[in-house]
């Protein structure tokens, strides 16, 4: 798996959306010598903990810069992080052969395989927070070492908290006291959320409130208090989606497994297959988080993350009470269809978009033709020797193939993926043409630049250029915008253009 991702980790570019304004507010906090306090372009950021920043610091620290490699590394560990706690915690229920299938199936999850390979903060609370309720479940059944439980419990929940917010606590206490409920043990409450656990939260928040505090005031800390997570949770600003949001994100983010995974689970609760300690929690877990988050007012597809090893691996207990038939095949089938069409897609989306001129690279329709020779060979499995677990991990180790051919091409695409080659571009068209300060056009989120070239970057608007105000400045502009205004474009066109990807880039 670390070598399918390894092309992906070493050649991408950091995306502009979130990726880059990451690398912008760290960059800010070490000019500033803020530790627990940030800004975006100078305005206030409580939006995350300091964590996640902190390892970013740490990068840039240690290696000089921000290195896409150094950086994936605190996403794609915690991703095998999270596959070998749950394959250690099922190996006394299962064998070995559903072990494996369900690694393959966690790894190759859509969305989950995304949260692997980018830069954000969710997959390491993710990892945190299986630590969290592993260890509970390890208290319940008086498994290892009580006291170091009873102290790493709530640790590692704190950390889940201090990476990416109060997800990292409230889904390890919502689902550790609805199973409680439920299966008659409401009164063993104080063992897990006693004096310890009470502690270890509060010493950890007084001491990251305490810093804010001593940084930026209270009217920062009122802010990461309230605003940041009242706020959000009860009508949010960014991201208000409806309640029912994650019953259809969840087909998707677990694509290409969504179909066989939730069928399996609804049949084996219908048919009454949920009867261990173990399989009762694991179905507790995803079931409160899915109502919790959904009762959040801001809601994205990847904020259901920390259910998804719960989704697959209770899977992987209830797949040996299930015999192989056609309902079951047809879940595998679906997807297995899906990758057989691939090379054709690709074909066709060439053709259908002129503009996207890296789809004509060779080694993506290499990678798109392993995605057909592991459907046909998962196929033939799945119905000519009917092993349904050898048909899933074939179609998964193609996937895996697939990502590691199709990575070498990055290269060709990170013009159209972010902003380093562009503003690498820019910085050499200003030291030629010996000009100060760079602008922007039509590009989103451009103020991030600032990562790569090292200064502040104007936003400009139509008016503005034509009214020469980009003057002296290196004008960088999004040309598929640009050419519907055709009083713009003929203006630009008079100037000095220097064609790079889809951008123009435009001395006066």
């Amino acid at each position: 798996m670390i070598l399918a991702l390894l092309p992906v980790l070493v050649l991408r570019d950091f995306t502009p959306n979130n990726e880059l304004r990451y690398l912008s507010i760290v960059d800010e906090a070490l000019q500033n010598g803020h530790f627990f306090t940030f800004t975006n372009q100078g305005m206030p950021y409580a939006d995350k903990p300091p964590f996640y920043f902190w390892i970013i610091m740490l990068g840039k620290w240690l290696l000089g810069g921000h290195y896409m490699w150094f950086l994936s590394l605190f996403s794609v560990l915690p991703a095998l992080g999270v596959v070998a706690v749950m394959d250690k915690w099922v190996k006394r229920e299962t064998g070995l052969g559903d072990r494996l299938t369900g690694g393959f199936m966690m790894m190759s999850c859509g969305l989950f395989l995304g949260a692997a390979i980018v830069i954000r903060m969710d997959m390491l609370m993710t990892y945190f927070i299986v630590l969290a309720l592993y260890t509970f479940y390890k208290m319940l059944k008086g498994v290892g070492n009580e006291s170091r439980n009873s102290w790493m419990f709530p640790v590692f929940m704190f950390m889940a908290l201090f990476t990416k917010g109060p997800i990292g606590i409230l889904v390890p206490l919502c689902s550790t006291l609805v199973f409680l409920l439920t299966t008659g043990r409401f009164r063993s409450i104080g063992h897990y959320w006693g004096w310890k656990t009470w502690l270890v939260l509060l010493v950890g928040c007084g001491i990251w409130f305490g810093g804010v505090y001593w940084e930026a005031g209270p009217e920062y800390l009122n802010n990461l208090l309230f605003h940041q997570t009242i706020d959000r949770a009860v009508d949010s600003f960014h991201h208000q989606e409806p309640l029912y949001y994650y019953l259809i994100s969840v087909w998707y983010s677990l694509a290409p497994w969504s179909l066989f995974l939730i069928v399996i689970i609804l049949v084996g609760c219908l048919r009454g297959y949920i009867r261990s300690d173990l399989e009762r929690f694991f179905l507790t877990v995803l079931l409160t988080t899915l109502v919790l988050l959904s009762c959040i007012s801001s809601k994205i597809a990847v904020y259901l993350l920390p259910a998804f090893p719960f989704f697959v691996y209770l899977g992987v207990l209830l797949m040996a009470r299930f015999r192989w038939n056609q309902w079951r095949a047809l879940t595998i089938t679906i997807p297995a269809m899906l990758f057989l069409v691939a090379p054709f897609l690709i074909y066709y989306i060439h053709h259908l978009d002129a503009n996207l001129t890296f789809l004509q690279h060779p080694l993506l329709y290499v990678a798109s033709g392993l995605l057909f020779l592991g459907a046909l060979f998962a196929l033939a499995f799945l119905y000519i020797r009917k092993q349904l677990n050898i048909a899933i991990n074939i179609l998964a180790l193609s996937l895996f193939c697939t990502i590691f051919v199709g990575g070498w091409a990055l290269p060709s695409m990170n013009k159209e993926l972010g902003f380093a080659p562009l503003c690498k571009r820019a910085q050499e068209i200003s030291k030629l043409k010996e000009l100060t300060g760079y602008s922007t056009l039509y590009i989103n989120r451009p103020e991030s630049m600032d990562v790569f070239l090292h200064e502040d970057v104007q936003v400009m608007t139509p008016e503005d250029v034509m009214a020469g105000k980009s003057g002296g400045t290196v004008l960088m502009v999004n040309a598929r915008k640009a050419v519907r205004n055709p009083e713009l474009a003929k203006f630009l066109e008079k100037k000095h253009v220097y064609k790079y990807g889809h951008y123009w880039i435009v001395t006066f």
